[in-house]
């Protein structure tokens, strides 16, 4: 049996605000969609609780008391924000956001991005910040623990909830300096493998993908010295006559801004002459951030940062 202390669930306030409403126990059945039988039970019911008759006869109408009187604003406003709790999410006014914003990236990625993102933002969301962090040495939890918003690169150790989008493919070309003599002249296997390397590896690998490729044809590399950074590496290679990878755009595609420092200290990009496996750049996030109106404009402004048309299944690179 119901008492006057007793909690009114989120139905019977929906009842109360139709009834205080129409001031009949008709209309408001009809207004929720059930019977007047039903509407006459759920009112005898808030009578119980609220210790109130809330609407009396007079004449053929029904008229409110003096307590429902007082309890239309409020069970309006209290049905008015249930609604709001429990509607679907609504788009976000970029130019309302505060957000600051946590990225996972290479070196590489993050220069790449961050000038375009930050311009980007200036149009349409010029209250947003952004952090960039190096990537992490092992594949960390750093998504699932919310120390990042978003990782950008090789997808390659995602936890199994993790979210990921591939943005775009690249290929890999040797950057040598200007005057460089690999690029006198056709580059052969035999020419590259003959040069010095630098390898880029978090991890400090010496070997990779290229290296793959010349085993086949009874060829090995030299490589001088190994850095964590591209950064770094293409800077190497700007001022001595090593040889460095770097991610370009596939041919026909839009130019890849991840090669956009190398051709700012003159490099000169060549094509290896060996086939290597593509690099393909994603997106991953935590689930807990895919409806969320703010992330969703984050990961559409590096999409359209990046300039990305769908891409293929990441591939796994050291």
């Amino acid at each position: 049996m119901d008492s006057p202390n007793s909690a009114i669930d989120a139905n019977l306030a929906i009842a109360l605000d139709a009834l205080l409403t129409e001031n009949s126990v008709t209309r408001a059945a009809a207004r929720l969609h059930t019977s007047p039988a039903a509407m006459s039970r759920t009112l005898a019911r808030l009578r119980r609780i609220l210790g109130d008759p809330l609407l009396v006869r007079a004449g053929q109408s029904m008229v409110p008391t003096p307590r429902a009187e007082a309890l239309r604003d409020e069970a309006a406003a209290v049905v008015r924000s249930l609604g709001a709790l429990l509607s679907p999410g609504v788009g976000v006014d970029p130019a309302d956001l505060t957000n600051t914003f946590t990225l996972e990236a290479a070196d590489l990625i993050g220069a790449a991005l961050a000038s375009r993102l930050l311009h980007l933002a200036q149009r349409e969301a010029p209250g947003v910040s952004f952090r960039f962090r190096a990537e992490e040495l092992e594949g960390g939890s750093a998504l699932r623990d919310g120390r990042i918003d978003l990782e950008i690169g090789s997808i390659d150790h995602p936890d199994p909830e993790t979210e990921v989008e591939a943005l775009v493919t690249l290929r890999m070309v040797a950057a040598v300096r200007s005057g460089h003599p690999l690029a006198e002249k056709p580059l052969t296997p035999a020419r590259l493998a003959a040069a010095d390397h630098v390898a880029v590896s978090r991890r400090g690998r010496f070997t990779g993908p290229l290296d793959t490729a010349l085993a086949e044809l009874n060829l090995r590399r030299r490589v001088s010295v190994v850095l964590p950074s591209h950064l770094a590496a293409i800077t190497l290679a700007a001022t001595s006559d090593i040889v460095c990878l770097v991610p370009a755009a596939l041919p026909g595609a839009t130019a890849s801004p991840l090669t956009a420092d190398a051709i700012t200290l003159g490099l000169h990009l060549l094509d290896v002459p060996v086939p290597l496996p593509p690099l393909t750049i994603g997106m991953a996030w935590h689930p807990r951030h895919t409806a969320d109106g703010a992330h969703r404009w984050l990961r559409d402004a590096v999409r359209r940062t990046l300039r990305t048309p769908a891409a293929p299944t990441a591939v796994r690179v050291p």
